[in-house]
């Protein structure tokens, strides 16, 4: 009784064709697929663009800390040279 047996549903896509027509079925059926190929495609892309970031960070890591090691050691030169 609670659950939906086969003749219920049969009915249920009977009343929708019905209602709809099977050509505007169709094209939901395309806009819907097209949505979740778009959908998929922008998570490969997200997905991609986040294993580029990781890859370039450890990069700048390693450059930034010698830049700044030297830096220091310039300005103490220079008070060095002017006692």
């Amino acid at each position: 009784m609670g659950g939906m047996s086969i003749w219920h549903w049969l009915l249920v896509l009977v009343i929708v064709l019905v209602i709809f027509g099977t050509k505007r079925l169709r094209n939901i059926g395309s806009d819907l697929g097209a949505a979740v190929r778009d959908f998929k495609k922008g998570l490969n892309e997200g997905a991609e663009g986040e294993k580029a970031e990781k890859a370039d960070k450890p990069e700048q890591l390693r450059a930034d800390p010698p830049a700044q090691a030297s830096a220091p050691a310039g300005k103490s030169e220079s008070r060095d040279r002017a006692d």
